[in-house]
């Protein structure tokens, strides 16, 4: 497996991926090629040996087809978290199905997919819908030699999650919360990054699909308040009824940029975002998966470089 295409990989998770690509690669050898319809902001990948960032549309399928054809490996980490239905279905439901065939077409065997957890029949959100017919689509095409990993939320010293909440609890005195009693089971995404690269390294993880989840389960109002103690500027949180959560994020939806929070996020929090244990985990791939503590009190506390900066990046949602 010399030459791998990631898909998202100038995103959060991809970016900690081609490290973890570039290490196992000893810093030469080998080839990672990252698609991105805007190389000139994905300079920090550019920079890492060995891999070569490509300006290109990975949902033209002419494209997409150029880009595969040559690979030992794909690995997709193309998500959304907001948008209309139509956008779940491109991203999440038609970018897999396309890839699955020009796998197929092209020779390529050896896929990895990132899932979510709480996937499922009957799932209540256009987000959980659509991941859950993304690797149905997948597992459709004969011929792919699948892995398929199902993440938490995932934290880490860039993430648009504990950022965001502690930022507002540098503005406002206090926060009105929706889906205050949501359960969750954060993950590091050094780890989700580097069970990517054990599993591409590993022909038992075929066929597999695991769970990725850190040893503590939250509910969003801990994690909330956890970002507020780790910032240094906690402030008392107000669990919102459904009824008004609703409300809040339809008022989110309708400012300009990303919203803080939409309908369809708050419709996935009603399925527990935990490990069901019925799967193999990071354990599985010889990860003992990190505290959140452990890491989030380095940049949300502002012992890392540019952690102010992030959580005010977090915040003006610019991403």
């Amino acid at each position: 497996m010399n030459k791998i295409l990631v898909l998202g990989g100038t995103g959060f998770v991809g970016r900690h991926l081609c490290e973890r690509l570039v290490q196992r690669n000893g810093g030469g050898g080998g080839l990672i090629r990252v698609p991105s319809r805007r190389p000139a902001r994905a300079k920090h990948i550019q920079m890492l040996p060995t891999v070569e960032l490509v300006q290109a549309d990975v949902h033209d399928p002419a494209q997409l087809r150029r880009l595969v054809a040559g690979c030992d490996a794909v690995i997709n980490l193309v998500a959304i978290l907001h948008g209309r239905a139509a956008d779940f279905e491109r991203v999440h439901v038609a970018l897999p199905r396309q890839l699955a065939q020009v796998c197929a077409e092209q020779g390529v065997r050896r896929l990895l997919h990132v899932s979510a957890l709480g996937v499922g029949e009957g799932a209540p959100s256009h987000y959980l819908r659509s991941k859950t017919e993304g690797e149905a689509v997948l597992r459709a095409q004969s011929g792919l030699d699948l892995t398929v990993l199902r993440p938490s939320v995932i934290f880490g010293a860039e993430d648009r999650f504990l950022n965001l909440f502690a930022a507002l609890q540098r503005v406002f005195p206090v926060l009105p919360l929706a889906g205050a009693r949501a359960r969750f089971q954060p993950v590091w995404v050094g780890d989700v990054a580097q069970a990517l690269v054990h599993a591409l390294d590993r022909p038992d993880s075929i066929g597999q699909t695991y769970e990725c989840a850190g040893p503590q389960v939250y509910t969003l109002a801990e994690l909330v308040r956890l970002a507020g103690e780790l910032s240094g500027h906690p402030r008392p949180i107000v669990p919102l009824p459904e009824v008004l959560g609703w409300l809040q994020a339809l008022v989110f939806e309708c400012l300009p940029g990303e919203p803080l929070m939409s309908r369809d996020n708050i419709a996935s929090m009603r399925v527990p975002n935990v490990a069901s244990g019925r799967l193999p985990g990071l354990q599985a791939l010889g990860i003992a998966p990190v505290d959140l503590p452990s890491v989030a009190a380095g940049y949300l506390g502002g012992r890392e470089p540019r952690s102010r900066y992030l959580q005010y990046r977090a915040f003006a949602r610019r991403g």
